[in-house]
């Protein structure tokens, strides 16, 4: 069975843990070969998750997927949050973000890749708009599409 099928297994599988639990999939990844096989699950939750869920998703998931027999041999199962910095990739994710700071790598036209950091302001399905600080208290909006972003995560403000 091939990686991805072997993930799309695993969504399959997990969704209906997923969904008594009141949590939101946001990734499966496998990762290394025979023995020394890793599934990385993360989960997440409006208003964050802590390890009593990942612990009571873990408990729950692990002998649904030794049941399916999906993978014949011996493999680690890993269930975390996705963090604060972790990576936006999807409309919600962005969403669920607005007000906070970004970091947002964007396509320059010569194929390069160029970033920016800046409050969200606005999510659409168009893209984003960014109030990036110019100077001390001044601040420019930023319109971006989602074709011009190569990729955004939440800065971290303490």
């Amino acid at each position: 069975m091939s990686t991805m099928d072997l993930q799309n297994q695993l969504f399959r599988i997990a969704d209906p843990f997923v969904k008594a639990l009141d949590l939101e999939l946001v990734d499966i990844v496998c990762q290394g070969k025979g023995a020394g096989t890793v599934v990385l699950i993360t989960l997440d939750k409006e208003g964050g998750i802590g390890i009593k869920e990942c612990e009571g998703f873990h408990k729950s998931f692990v002998h649904a997927l030794d049941l399916a027999e999906l993978i014949p041999h011996a493999y680690r199962l890993e269930v975390s949050s996705p963090g604060l910095d972790r990576p936006l990739t999807r409309l919600k994710d962005y969403q669920r973000v607005v007000g906070k700071l970004l970091r947002v790598k964007v396509h320059e036209p010569n194929g390069g890749k160029g970033s920016c950091v800046g409050r969200l302001t606005t999510v659409s399905e168009e893209g984003v708009l960014l109030a990036v600080e110019r100077a001390k208290g001044s601040f420019q909006e930023i319109a971006l599409s989602w074709n011009q972003i190569a990729g955004a995560q939440q800065e971290i403000e303490f």
